[in-house]
């Protein structure tokens, strides 16, 4: 069989791509271009003919298993062929698509422009999926935006229906202002606390006039407007924000002073114990056990009736004649 160098420059595939471009070229020349060698007995163009005529119309459905069927083709040129088709597949797919992607609150309100002149109250949700892809966009509500009437099962059942990740909250202001009121905090808190237990995250809640627009993500972030809402590929949520925002707790708690559990004694030696329980170690509660039998009990002897073989014992057995309900 005549190797690939046999055949006139002219004629050989990746001469003839760089002089007249792939239009000029078969399939089979593009496909051996792809290859790059061919194998004992064959050159690369007759193996390519090979592969085309033998899938045809079929070609970009095969599968690495269906090339690897074919004689001297082993994994990697297979894995060749398959990775290409599977990227041009890929390719056209993103630019045929419908797909709406929302990054950011630009593209929210491209998508929303119409509420800007809704002479009534609107609340919009936009549902999204894992890749934050448009799912639906449906009207919730249209009158005066109340909190006492808006029922968090109205937003979240139809994310339940279409299995959506995360929402975005979209309100319009006719009086022009995009401030969002006290009404509008109460609102946003309570569907991002719904959102968060229903694992249907509250992404961003914006609110719209005729000529401004307030996110609620960007200012809790204190970003500019058009900031993503996917950064270093981490989603970012209204609940997220809103934690974050939360100032830091101290913990101050203080040393229990042991007259706080002064047990008053009816006689000499004798506790009364009322009704105090305690189930478990009683590790935390050594320092005031011994405080009570130092400040309330005398002598050298101590009875531990409901005593176990834990902290409280290793430390008496030591220290006082001890007795507990083992040695009675």
């Amino acid at each position: 069989m005549p190797k690939i160098k046999d055949i006139p420059k002219i004629d050989r595939p990746r001469e003839k791509f760089l002089q007249k471009g792939a239009d000029a070229l078969s399939k089979s020349d593009l496909l051996a271009i792809l290859l790059g060698s061919g194998i004992k007995g064959k050159n690369v163009r007759q193996l390519s003919e090979n592969i085309i005529k033998k899938f045809g119309k079929n070609f970009l459905n095969i599968t690495v298993d269906d090339l690897l069927e074919i004689s001297g083709i082993g994994q990697a040129k297979a894995l060749q062929i398959a990775s290409a088709i599977s990227l041009v597949k890929r390719f056209y797919a993103d630019e045929k698509s419908n797909e709406i992607i929302i990054k950011n609150s630009q593209d929210v309100l491209s998508l929303t422009y119409d509420l800007r002149d809704k002479k009534k109250e609107h609340l919009v949700c936009l549902y999204l999926n894992a890749r934050n892809s448009l799912l639906k966009k449906e009207i919730i509500s249209v009158g005066l935006l109340d909190k006492a009437l808006l029922h968090p099962r109205e937003i979240f059942y139809p994310a339940t229906e279409l299995n959506a990740a995360s929402v975005i909250l979209i309100h319009n202001h006719p009086s022009g202002d995009s401030s969002p009121s006290e009404k509008d905090n109460q609102i946003v808190e309570k569907i991002v606390q719904a959102g968060e237990i229903m694992g249907i995250p509250v992404i961003d809640f914006i609110i719209v006039s005729e000529n401004n627009h307030y996110s609620f993500y960007e200012k809790l972030k204190k970003q500019k407007e058009g900031f993503d809402y996917i950064l270093d590929g981490i989603q970012g949520t209204l609940f997220a924000v809103f934690e974050a925002e939360k100032p830091a707790y101290e913990i101050t708690a203080e040393k229990i002073q042991e007259n706080y559990f002064y047990i008053p004694q009816v006689k000499e030696n004798h506790i009364q114990l009322h009704n105090r329980r305690y189930i478990g170690n009683k590790h935390k509660l050594l320092e005031w056990i011994f405080s009570i039998i130092n400040k309330e009990c005398s002598g050298d002897s101590f009875a531990d009736i409901f005593a176990g073989t834990g902290v409280v014992y290793k430390l008496l057995v030591n220290q006082k004649n001890y007795f507990n309900h083992d040695s009675i």
